[in-house]
């Protein structure tokens, strides 16, 4: 898809979403139980929609937290409730909906102390592992709700579930909540049990999400060093929910950071434009960052090291180097992991594995064989990171986009969500402990593994429509007849993911330098096709090029 003639331009007064018309059609718009497109829906990341199309409203919330209730229930989870949320203009009514009928339901809810404070989903995947695993006597095992769409556009509202682990939930809990919210949109919500607002406010308990988190920084980042080394930070939320917070963490750790943009502002008037001409506030690209970006190039950028970005929930990361600009987000992810495993936490037991999804850059593997490490490749979504995060068998797991965590200094579990604030503060940290930006180190891992050719890595989109999805997700190796892609033999053809055995949902194929891999969108009538190939721009051509050949030909179009 073509890139938009204003992106990476500062938005406009017509970009702008009308938040009273978005905040009046949350409570006045009623969702059709019976129509697909405005159900109750899990994606990767949730539940995510707009009131403006009748897929983010009043009776979705009410329903959607009366289904975890449920669920809480049947699963016997009897301690507090985590309950947090992100800037974008829906996420406060979402929070007072969701606090209603939990109150009713009898759920011990922890949540912030006011309606204008903001909670990251690292800092809530913190908070249920602290209160589960860190607690001086076995108590109620805690869970939690983020209420954010991430880094979607501010029109859009999202609610996400995260159990006892911390992590986000996996299909057999997202699937069952979305069935019983379905079914009680169905009755007319009148199985939802709910209270006023002001007898909820008046149960719920305050926790301090954000002093918890900054406190226990240092056992998962070297602040010391970063301290030590005077390694000078610029941090911009993005308008997002860890726009306290890293205020916070300069004066609680004595950093010398500065907040680039401290503006909370429900329409994001300050972003520049994606890539599509939308206001989104994707830390991991060149148009949405394109004003951090700028202050690094221009008569500014002398005064940042480094500079860093996150989306609204603070869960994915963005790193600027005066150097190399905005890093791409898997060569930040070979670098993060190249320095973790390559001595930088010697506490962490030799048998731990690097964790990526399957759509991540072979960059990664490389790097995984050169440090002798156990590499366990996943299918997309942070969830199939959760149990080995839990249980100390992989010590990093991260996406190509932008999104990843790693065990605390110690080997002990810091978060099973990803967490983008530990990731842009480790950008710091490998300038302070190695003297040499994380772009700089990236060049030396191109000629040190990549054989001194830059991999190129693109994602494009091709037109498919729901049945053609369908089949994608159900493909076979047998399926696909090609013997060889761009000129290279093929040497796999994987429909499950090699670290699990996880359905991957769709396939990838994989020559001696480069792969592509296709799967269905969530969201659009498209599917995805992510590709790399370590011979160069024009050999990556050529490997899209055949690769949309042969799944249409897979999938008998």
């Amino acid at each position: 898809m073509a890139r938009q003639d204003r992106a990476g331009t500062r938005a406009t007064q017509e970009d702008l979403v009308d938040v009273e018309a978005l905040l009046r059609a949350y409570t006045e718009t009623v969702p059709d139980p019976d129509d697909i497109d405005q159900q109750v829906a899990f994606g990767t990341s949730g539940h995510r929609g707009s009131s403006l199309d009748a897929t983010f409203n009043e009776q979705h919330i009410l329903a959607t937290t009366q289904a975890i209730c449920d669920y809480r229930a049947g699963q016997g989870t009897e301690g507090p409730l985590f309950l947090g949320k992100d800037t974008h203009a829906l996420s406060i009514p979402a929070w007072r909906s969701a606090l209603e009928v939990l109150v009713a339901n009898g759920v011990d809810v922890w949540t912030e102390g006011s309606e204008e404070e903001f909670t990251p989903t690292p800092a809530v995947s913190r908070a249920i592992i602290a209160h589960n695993l860190e607690g001086e006597a076995p108590r109620p095992e805690a869970d939690g709700i983020v209420i954010t769409p991430s880094h979607n556009p501010p029109r859009d509202g999202g609610f996400k579930y995260n159990p006892p682990h911390g992590g986000p939930a996996d299909t057999d809990a997202t699937g069952w909540i979305a069935d019983r919210a379905n079914e009680l949109l169905r009755g007319g919500l009148a199985e939802v049990s709910r209270v006023p607002l002001e007898e909820a406010l008046q149960s719920v308990q305050t926790y301090d999400f954000m002093g918890e988190y900054v406190r226990a920084l240092p056992r998962v980042v070297d602040v010391e060093a970063i301290r030590e080394a005077g390694v000078r930070i610029g941090a911009d939320p993005l308008g997002g929910a860890s726009v306290a917070y890293w205020q916070a963490i300069a004066d609680e750790h004595g950093l010398d950071l500065t907040v680039v943009n401290p503006d909370v502002d429900p329409t994001w008037s300050f972003m520049t434009l994606d890539w599509d001409g939308k206001i989104r506030m994707d830390c991991s690209s060149p148009d949405a960052m394109a004003s951090l970006i700028d202050i690094m190039s221009g008569e500014g950028g002398g005064s940042y090291d480094v500079a860093t970005g996150n989306d609204a929930d603070a869960d994915r990361h963005g790193v600027v180097t005066p150097d190399g600009g905005l890093l791409n987000p898997n060569h930040y992810l070979a670098v993060a992991i190249d320095y973790l495993y390559g001595g930088a936490r010697p506490d962490w037991p030799r048998g731990t594995a690097i964790g990526k999804t399957l759509v991540s850059s072979s960059m990664i593997d490389r790097v995984a064989r050169a440090l002798d490490r156990e590499l366990t490749e996943v299918p997309v979504g942070f969830k199939w990171f959760v149990p080995g995060l839990m249980d100390g068998s992989i010590a990093f797991g991260g996406e190509e986009s932008a999104g990843a965590s790693f065990l605390c200094r110690d080997g002990s579990v810091w978060s099973t969500d990803k967490d983008g604030i530990i990731l842009a503060l480790l950008a710091s940290e490998i300038i302070a402990r190695t003297g040499r930006s994380p772009s700089q180190r990236y060049a030396d891992l191109v000629a040190e593994v990549g054989g001194g050719q830059t991999p190129a890595y693109a994602r494009i989109d091709a037109p498919a429509g729901r049945e053609q999805k369908d089949r994608l997700k159900k493909l076979s190796a047998d399926d696909i007849s090609a013997t060889e892609i761009a000129g290279e033999p093929i040497t796999a053809i994987l429909t499950e993911a090699p670290g699990n055995g996880a359905a991957i949902g769709g396939v990838k194929v994989t020559t001696e330098n480069a792969w592509f891999a296709a799967r269905p969108s969530g969201t659009e009538d498209v599917y995805k096709i992510y590709a790399e190939s370590f011979r160069g721009p024009e050999h990556l051509a050529q490997v899209q090029a055949e690769a949309q050949q042969v799944v249409d030909a897979a999938l008998g179009g």
